[in-house]
């Protein structure tokens, strides 16, 4: 596909055997829409918009969909009306991917020509739609999707967005986590007190949408409504068919009495549904809206009325999860080999200067891992501790602050090194391959950089398949805990930290500016010669270290056993602790959170191990 670059071609998009545009003529062609953007199918066409398959040049050709859309206008006025019209819903769609996990992110938007564009990423999985093509839906798989949907409604609702269009072919399970993402807000419309006495643009699939959509006024209901006809389609496998003539011809539906027949087609295939669950559908898909449930949180709670059988898999993966808890806390004592060292904690002031220097000593093993090639591991003592900063210090995600047990482990006595790396890296492969020289930075006692959260995991497996110890990345719980060594400071030297002490970038506000050298890189581990009371070197700085906790945008509901909280978090984002070279040390605190995309994103980030 080549594209128009005329700026001001309505249809850019064009076949490469065109010598001239369709749709403005010109000659002049290239590879990318507005210098960015490669296309590189048509997905799908209908009404007044196209749906192209591309790529981002601009993020390593990461895939991504751009939504093509052909208002019709009616003189400048209303275009120049639709135009600001549609940057506000673009930037609510935006609003909306940044702050949840299941739904995909604006990229782009602009007009070119008299077409308007979206652009948002490729969620890589299979569509309901195709899903039941191969197999119907039973009653459990209906619930959990239920439970899956509804939260995300209820989210988009909550900021005053009716999405328009929710049907199978518009939910994907994504490849990676298995969760259910929520498509195509290309129709989606922010409403408002007077938006819903006002008729908007007729958005709508046939055999899924109400009444009231139909005659162009959505509502929260109408939503609702959708997803009902969604559950019953999956549950029957059928859909409405369009004859030669136009004709629609749909046996789940009777048009004259305004009645679903879901329950007679479930009957003549021999299945049934609880009472419980058949009044929840049956009140989604009321022929009124006033009759619906009118918020996702009402389904929700009528849906939990009757407690949800889990999903086995699930549970046996808790109980597993269990077990090998139990049995790595038994193990701790049992590594061979430990020694003792010594080593100096510093403390400091507010305005950075030293007011104390301690000696003091902590268990360690070594790992060996060839050639001479040693990874040191520290006895971490387990304990309960305050997690997260208070209400006068750091961001929002650092709260609320509560308590949490941790039980005891060893963790790397330094982040891992180009070395250590190295010498995992040439152990066979468990899942993916590993780049034995990623880092931009290059010095063999330097931490290693520029690896991805899998990478980091990748190390972790084939470091435990090497030894059959428990080796894995640390739960964030556990690193703050074991960044903090019992203080309550904002760093464990305490109020403040200079470049004396620490690999971090400066700041105009840091008492310790007037002193401070920004080395621009990474510097060999263990280079500043002091640690904290657990005897850990360059926990502040450095290098950004991975953690295995799922991103979530606060502590709300966290785990107080110091586990990996993996419930509800976004599995494509993952924590990242301690920060850099390159960061403030505001951002280096003990309690400071950040993440970056799993594969990679920003590659920035080191990690380093603990052993249970």
């Amino acid at each position: 596909m080549q594209i128009c670059q005329n700026p001001h071609c309505s249809n850019p998009f064009n076949s490469l055997s065109n010598r001239f545009c369709i749709s403005c003529g010109q000659s002049n062609f290239g590879n990318l829409l507005r210098n960015r953007f490669r296309a590189l199918r048509l997905l799908g066409s209908g009404g007044f918009s196209r749906t192209y398959e591309a790529q981002d040049v601009d993020r390593l050709d990461a895939p991504c969909v751009i939504k093509q859309f052909f208002p019709q206008f009616q003189g400048t006025f209303e275009r120049n009306k639709a135009a600001e019209l549609f940057k506000e819903e673009a930037f609510r769609l935006y609003e909306l991917g940044e702050n949840h996990s299941s739904i995909p992110r604006l990229l782009a938007y602009f007009e070119q020509g008299s077409s308007l564009y979206l652009v948002q990423e490729l969620i890589q999985g299979q569509t309901l739609f195709k899903e039941f093509q191969q197999q119907a839906f039973n009653e459990e798989k209906i619930r959990q999707l239920l439970a899956d949907l509804l939260p995300i409604i209820e989210f988009i609702h909550l900021r005053n967005v009716i999405h328009r269009d929710i049907k199978p072919e518009n939910i994907i399970r994504r490849q990676n986590d298995h969760k259910l993402v929520l498509i195509d807000f290309g129709g989606a419309k922010q409403i408002t007190q007077t938006s819903l006495a006002r008729q908007a643009t007729v958005i709508y699939t046939i055999g899924y949408a109400p009444s009231e959509q139909m005659a162009g006024f959505a509502c929260h209901a109408s939503d609702l409504y959708a997803l009902g006809v969604t559950c019953v389609r999956l549950l029957t496998q059928c859909l409405p068919i369009q004859d030669s003539q136009g004709q629609i011809h749909d046996r789940l539906y009777d048009p004259m009495s305004g009645l679903w027949l879901w329950r007679e087609l479930l009957e003549e295939k021999g299945l049934t549904v609880s009472f419980a669950l058949g009044q929840v559908l049956d009140k989604l898909l009321k022929h009124l809206a006033t009759d619906r449930y009118q918020t996702a949180a009402a389904v929700l709670k009528d849906l939990h009325s009757v407690p949800l059988k889990r999903r086995q898999p699930e549970m046996l993966t808790q109980a597993q999860n269990a077990i090998a808890k139990r049995c790595c806390e038994a193990q701790i004592a049992e590594f061979p080999n430990q020694q003792t060292f010594e080593f100096n904690v510093v403390t400091v002031d507010a305005r950075g200067e030293e007011i104390s220097n301690n000696h003091q000593a902590a268990r360690f093993y070594a790992e060996d891992l060839g050639n001479g090639v040693m990874l040191e591991m520290v006895a971490i003592p387990g304990g309960t501790f305050t997690m997260g900063s208070p209400e006068d210090e750091g961001d929002a995600d650092e709260r609320p602050q509560h308590k949490v047990i941790v039980e005891p482990f060893f963790m790397g006595r330094f982040p891992v090194t180009q070395r250590e790396w190295r010498s995992v890296a040439a152990l066979p492969k468990i899942k993916q391959s590993l780049n034995p020289n990623p880092s931009k930075f290059k010095g063999i006692n330097r931490p290693v950089e520029n690896v991805s959260w899998h990478e980091a995991v990748e190390f972790c497996a084939r470091l435990q398949e090497k030894t059959k110890r428990c080796y894995r990345l640390p739960s964030e719980a556990e690193w703050e805990y074991a960044c903090r060594a019992g203080t309550t400071t904002p760093f464990h030297f305490g109020e403040t930290i200079n470049t004396d002490l620490v690999n971090c970038s400066t700041s105009d506000t840091e008492a310790f500016e007037p002193r401070s050298k920004y080395r621009k890189e990474t510097t060999s581990v263990g280079n500043y010669q002091v640690a904290n009371a657990f005897g850990l070197y360059d926990m502040h700085g450095l290098v950004w270290e991975w953690c295995a906790d799922p991103w979530h945008k606060n502590y709300d509901g966290a785990p107080r056993d110091g586990t990996v909280w993996e419930v509800d978090g976004d599995l494509n984002r993952r924590v990242l602790r301690g920060g850099s070279w390159s960061f403030i040390p505001q951002l280096c605190r003990s309690a400071s959170r950040s993440w970056n995309e799993a594969d990679g994103g920003m590659r920035i980030c080191g990690f380093r191990v603990v052993a249970t």
